[in-house]
């Protein structure tokens, strides 16, 4: 692996950084106080990440993306990353899964997606069905040329500002060597398709103004041309999916500890108590120390994972344990980093509390770190007999 970065990427970092601080910052404090991001907020955001080539940057040039490589995006999802989830997010990177695709799919979903006509939400997680996609009871029957869907997903974010859904649905059963076990199918179903409903989700804690909603499919009717890919090869078109999101996760925790530590170092050494700088003091310098080598390392193992990808060669492995470290880096990272300011770390005047808040759900969303832990121990111990 190569470390220098290229002239284009330091080019595109430097276009990123400065959106980020420039479009994305000044808004924190509003869209916290107000729980949600103003339409013409969002438009103004989306026309401008547009305009300064970095919108759909994950999604190839021949369909009117940026076409970045694995790294560079990694790279400006660390810038983007620093900023509130609520904004960030609106720079969109549409769903690898739309590369899926195919005939009139292409004009309808995915073109207008990558050029911002079009916001896409994707709905795979259920009440009982979390970490064991295996056991979604949303369903989708066959009914001559359309397919019958019932069932309810929830924890569906930003379905309030989408217009249609990439929908997981189990469409059969197979033997396994424990039984049946389900066949999923992805479906892209429009909103105000009837028999689907959006209704309001839950409050969270973390990444306020981000909203989740409940999806609920009542004899909700859509042709088989809205399946995307093949009939009961979901997963196939999932797991594409998640290795490049858990990438982004793990790069949006990057940027979000690199804040936290830029601002605890300051105030290391601007902030006094028994006549010297509170940097100075072991207590604190220590920390700092471990911040900043687990941040690195975090660096290391999420960049080391994109340039793999970049080759063809990342494994669900790589992925995963960049992941999980770069997402307890940052929990670590930002609660030592409260701990330096002291209590005035908690308060909303800054936005380490947020920061603190808000990276609590990246050990959660887009596989557990318990999941990651499997993921990584199982290819351990797999060429073992284990």
């Amino acid at each position: 692996m190569d470390f220098d970065l290229t002239a284009e990427q330091r080019l595109i970092i430097e276009v990123a950084r400065d959106f980020t601080e420039k479009e994305l910052f000044p808004y924190e404090e509003e869209v916290e106080r107000a729980g949600r991001v103003r339409p013409e907020l969002v438009d103004r955001i989306r026309s401008r990440a547009i305009a300064a080539g970095i919108y759909a940057a994950n999604m190839p040039d021949e369909y009117g993306g940026a076409g970045l490589d694995p790294l560079t995006l990694a790279l400006v999802e660390r810038e983007l990353g620093a900023a509130s989830y609520a904004l960030q997010y609106i720079v969109a990177r549409p769903s690898n899964i739309l590369q899926a695709c195919r005939g009139e799919q292409i004009d309808r979903y995915l073109l207008p997606t990558v050029r911002g006509d079009r916001v896409e939400c994707l709905a795979m997680s259920e009440p009982d069905a979390g970490s064991d996609l295996r056991g979604m009871r949303c369903a989708a029957v066959q009914d001559g040329d359309s397919y019958l869907i019932n069932g309810t997903k929830h924890f569906i974010s930003h379905a309030d500002l989408a217009d249609y859904v990439i929908l997981f649905a189990a469409t059969g059963e197979e033997p396994g060597p424990r039984g049946p076990r389900k066949l999923i199918t992805a479906f892209l179903v429009d909103m105000g398709t009837p028999g689907f409903e959006v209704r309001p989700g839950y409050r969270a804690v973390s990444n306020r103004g981000y909203h989740n909603f409940v999806l609920q499919f009542d004899d909700c009717r859509v042709p088989t041309s809205a399946i995307l890919g093949e009939e009961h090869q979901g997963f196939l078109v999932a797991n594409e999916w998640l290795g490049s999101t858990r990438l982004q996760v793990a790069a949006v925790c990057l940027g979000r500890a690199r804040r936290a530590i830029d601002l605890a170092t300051r105030w290391a050494a601007e902030r006094t108590q028994f006549g010297r700088q509170i940097g100075k003091f072991q207590g604190v310098s220590f920390k700092l120390a471990d911040m900043r080598t687990r941040y690195e390392a975090a660096e290391l193992l999420t960049l080391r994972a994109a340039w793999k990808d970049g080759q063809g060669r990342m494994t669900d492995t790589d992925a995963a344990m960049a992941k999980l470290h770069a997402s307890e880096m940052c929990q670590f990272v930002t609660d030592e980093a409260i701990q330096i300011f002291g209590g005035m770390g908690l308060m909303d005047e800054l936005p380490l509390e947020r920061l603190w808040r808000d990276t609590r759900v990246d050990r959660i969303w887009d596989g557990t770190s318990e999941i990651q832990r499997h993921i990584i121990s199982r290819a351990m111990l797999r060429p073992l007999g284990g």
